[in-house]
């Protein structure tokens, strides 16, 4: 056991003047009392209730003899019950500890647990005003926080093979979820399909190494729970947006638990040794594990949700407080959590630390980052610099781990692509947009195409960031899927229960002239043409670039755009259909862009030359294949672009020119090559791709183009 010289937040075995138990140190500045009550099981009765002391600082604490890891308990806080000023303390209402390690029981209708008296949760019909304190103890269906050994924990994160070491522009990054990515996996055992076991199965890695992913993004592991509107249809929140737990791995993901809340501490520790075997497995099959984390808001809703932890604890300190006690909602969830706070960063904090040295995590993809960066003392307003994002950045733990935001939330002034400070890297909507609308027939220009397919150099190129900052993307778990992107032309989310209002509706798709499925040969080559070149203007682009799991073999969601709800097999990938031809071209796509320094340049170009005497590191060039004039890149009638990369690995003298070539497919074009032998390495129209010469098809004077294609020549430098 460790000594505790000073009280850590939460609880933690120790040992005090010889003398081995608990300590438990609780946050919440404006009760006027807090218990902690002891349980032996998760399901039985209070067996013990100790008041914590007030030492001061808001911090409630007490070290209790003879407890030891395993230990079961919840929190109970008292104060005043005043809505309109944000008071809402209730002790009859079990709490959980924010800074709890493990839970334990259930957890699948937690967000009926208000802390106000209410007949029907599910619809709530009360004003907020009206709303008075619960009397009955809701103890029982709880669950129960665990006391866990953290220097234990700790050994066993260190015990995780260390992180392969990946350079940022070798990065690519594989966004899935847990469970939608191995459930219906044929070559997975039952019982590990959709767990965090079945991520480390050797299909499963195969499969990853052969698209050639460094780096795995995995949708919300955090443990969480489903909304009261998704419990009153029916559904469950399958993204897990929605935080109960911010130190836990969620069990429904575990093997070791049938992907059942676990019962008791052991079982709690089973789900962590498998979240670990996986990291470990991963990290030895040389991919890096991040995780997408929701610190915006939490699992409490709005006013009418339920009260688990935070609100009880003190809603005033813990969230980000609007007029008449009512939180802030720039997360579009009902709260946002006042990140300006010292403690509530603490709390940040200290969960992102964990997930490093307990689980040895990689990075973290922040949801909704600019909700991060608010500054209560500027109105809540963004800031690059802000508490916590500075507090990020100079950690000695997190400094050295990939940090990526997602550049926005729905709060005033809620967009801020290209705004994080150095060594932030960003989800790229720009990228997405530009692109998408080029290839399917939107209003497109090729100087947009240009700007984004070098970094997007307009919103990143500043403050020494680096052209991998910016995180090139096609689709997300938050859209359509590639499949869907060129069947649709609208969404389809009937299925969500809320008459198909959810989901974006600017999405910049194309169907080829029928809405969905169909056996059409036309209609179906003309999809085929606008995927694979989509997918190579993601690989050949400048940035980092980012796939979502399950567009390399085609899976559908049958047009529906948000399938946060849909745990079944819309969302799960269907692999027994899987397009294996289309994984083939991503995998060649990927090998591709590590062979050649020109698709992946680490530096931002400059349309000059890199040595005295040499050529420009990039020059553009017109449809015809003449140097592109200022007039050029606002009028293109059939959307054709080329461009000269000439640049070496590393900063070494560059041993090959690569001519790029996007051609949207809107008439017939030729573009007349520059001089010398070209060798042709990738045509998407065909899903050619050729990782040698002698692989690569001979061509010289020009390049017809007609169909949908993007192309990429070589030259040698060297005479070869």
């Amino acid at each position: 056991m460790l000594s505790c010289f000073a009280p850590a937040l939460g609880s933690h075995p120790c040992s005090e003047e010889g003398i081995d138990g608990v300590r438990f140190a609780v946050w919440a500045p404006q009760a006027e009392g807090v218990d902690v009550s002891l349980f032996g099981s998760t399901t039985g009765p209070e067996t013990q209730r100790l008041a914590l002391a007030d030492t001061g600082d808001g911090i409630w604490s007490r070290f209790v003899p003879g407890l030891t890891a395993g230990q079961l308990y919840g929190l109970r806080a008292s104060g005043p019950w005043a809505p309109e000023t944000g008071h809402r303390f209730n002790p009859a209402r079990l709490l959980l500890d924010p800074w709890a390690l493990a839970l334990v029981g259930a957890t699948e209708r937690l967000a009926l647990q208000t802390g106000h008296a209410c007949t029907d949760p599910l619809h709530p019909g009360q004003t907020w005003a009206q709303h008075q304190p619960d009397a009955k103890d809701n103890a029982a269906v709880m669950p129960k926080c665990v006391v866990v050994d953290t220097a234990a924990e700790r050994t066993a994160g260190q015990a995780i093979a260390a992180a392969p070491r990946v350079a940022g522009d070798r990065v690519f990054i594989y966004e899935a979820h847990v469970k939608a990515l191995t459930r219906l996996h044929p070559e997975v055992p039952d019982a590990q399909r959709g767990c965090y076991a079945a991520l480390a199965h050797p299909a499963v890695l195969a499969h990853l190494q052969r698209l050639g992913v460094t780096t795995v993004c995995l949708l919300p592991v955090h443990q969480h729970i489903s909304e009261r509107h998704l419990l009153a249809r029916g559904l469950v929140n399958h993204w897990g947006y929605n935080t109960l737990n911010a130190f836990a791995p969620e069990p429904a993901y575990a093997a070791a638990t049938g992907g059942h809340d676990p019962s008791n501490a052991a079982e709690a520790a089973a789900v962590r040794a498998e979240f670990r075997q996986m990291v470990d497995t991963l990290h030895r099959a040389g991919i890096e594990v991040v995780l997408d984390v929701v610190f915006n808001h939490t699992a409490e809703s709005d006013l009418d949700g339920p009260t688990l932890s935070w609100r009880g604890l003190g809603q005033n300190a813990w969230y980000a407080m609007g007029e008449d006690g009512v939180p802030n909602n720039f997360s579009g969830c009902g709260n946002s959590l006042n990140v300006s706070e010292p403690r509530v960063l603490q709390w940040v904090m200290d969960s992102l630390r964990w997930w490093v040295m307990a689980y040895g995590v990689d990075g973290f993809r922040f949801d909704l980052a600019v909700s991060l960066g608010r500054v209560a003392a500027l109105g809540h307003a963004f800031h690059p610099h802000a508490p916590l994002l500075a507090a990020m950045a100079q950690d000695p733990v997190l400094r050295g781990v990939r940090l990526i935001a997602e550049p926005w939330d729905i709060g005033p002034n809620g967009y801020h692509s290209g705004d994080f400070a150095p060594g932030w890297l960003e989800w790229n909507d720009r990228f997405r947009d530009g692109v998408r609308a080029f290839w399917l027939g939107h209003h497109a220009s090729l100087g947009e195409l240009a700007r984004r397919v070098c970094a997007s150099s307009d919103a990143f190129q500043h403050h020494g960031r680096l052209p991998t900052a910016s995180v090139n993307l096609l689709t997300a778990h938050d859209g359509f899927t590639l499949a869907d992107l060129t069947t649709y032309s609208h969404k389809h989310n009937a299925a969500n229960g809320e008459d198909n209002r959810d989901g974006h509706g600017h999405n910049l798709s194309a169907n080829a002239g029928v809405e969905g499925a169909s056996d059409d040969p036309l209609v179906q080559h003309r999809r085929g043409l606008w995927r694979r070149a989509l997918l190579a203007t993601l690989f050949c682009a400048q940035g980092t670039p980012q796939l979502l799991a399950g567009d390399e073999i085609g899976h559908s969601q049958q047009g529906n755009n948000n399938g946060y709800c849909q745990d079944n097999a819309l969302t799960w990938l269907a692999w027994p259909q899987a397009d294996g031809e289309m994984t083939d071209f991503v995998a060649g796509l990927a090998a591709l862009r590590r062979q050649h320094p020109a698709l992946r340049h680490a530096r931002w170009f400059s349309g000059q030359s890199l040595a005295p005497g040499g050529p420009p590191d990039i020059t553009w060039l017109h449809g015809n294949g003449d140097a592109m004039h200022d007039h050029g890149w606002h009028s293109s009638p059939h959307c054709t672009l080329g461009a000269v990369i000439t640049v070496g690995e590393d900063g070494q003298p560059p041993a090959e020119r690569l001519l790029l070539l996007w051609h949207a497919g809107r008439g017939h074009a030729s573009m007349t090559l520059p001089p010398g032998n070209w060798s042709l390495r990738l045509d998407s129209a065909r899903g050619f791709v050729a990782l040698s010469q002698a692989a690569g098809e001979s061509v010289h004077g020009s390049l017809p183009c007609a169909e949908a294609r993007v192309c990429v020549l070589v030259q040698s430098l060297q005479g070869g």
